[in-house]
């Protein structure tokens, strides 16, 4: 499936292609929370690195996140997360121990993205006590990072694009 994105101000746009482009992750962890606000959301979408075009690049800048883990000294992630120094839009985040894909923010995506009909609410262990979590049927409930990679997800679901 072919995406278009923005930032809010529209100094950056990119495009790329994706073979999983539902968003099937909430992501409650205070990276996602804090970089990107509320959920942020950030590797619920898979795309081909390669695909990959950006207009207006001279307005991007990366961050890496410092992880934090109780009883470990804290490191900073390889992960880059791209985003806007004009609006401070979140837009996608690229590591490269997974070099062929990139994973854009959904909130960053223009063209309509299905709506997926399972929803993995990850990352619950670090929650903000404000979060109105959802739950009941449609939402699956992990305290970590959930063992079913994004594509397997989509291939379960039958929603894996070609």
């Amino acid at each position: 499936m072919h995406l278009e994105g923005s930032c809010h101000c529209a100094a950056v746009r990119f495009s790329l292609e994706a073979h999983s482009p539902q968003p099937y992750m909430h992501c409650h962890c205070s990276i996602c929370r804090k970089t990107a606000g509320g959920g942020g959301y950030a590797i619920n979408l898979g795309g081909d690195a390669t695909t990959l075009k950006v207009r207006g690049r001279k307005h991007l800048a990366v961050y890496h996140a410092v992880m934090r883990e109780p009883g470990k000294r804290p490191t900073r992630s390889k992960a880059q997360r791209h985003f806007c120094i004009k609006c401070g839009s979140a837009l996608w985040l690229w590591d490269p121990r997974w070099p062929e894909l990139i994973h854009p923010h959904a909130s960053a995506i223009d063209t309509p993205l299905p709506r997926p009909a399972e929803v993995v609410e990850a990352a619950l262990a670090f929650v903000a006590p404000w979060v109105d979590v959802p739950r009941g049927r449609g939402h699956v409930h992990s305290q970590h990072w959930p063992a079913e990679s994004l594509a397997d997800w989509h291939h379960r679901h039958g929603v894996w694009s070609k």
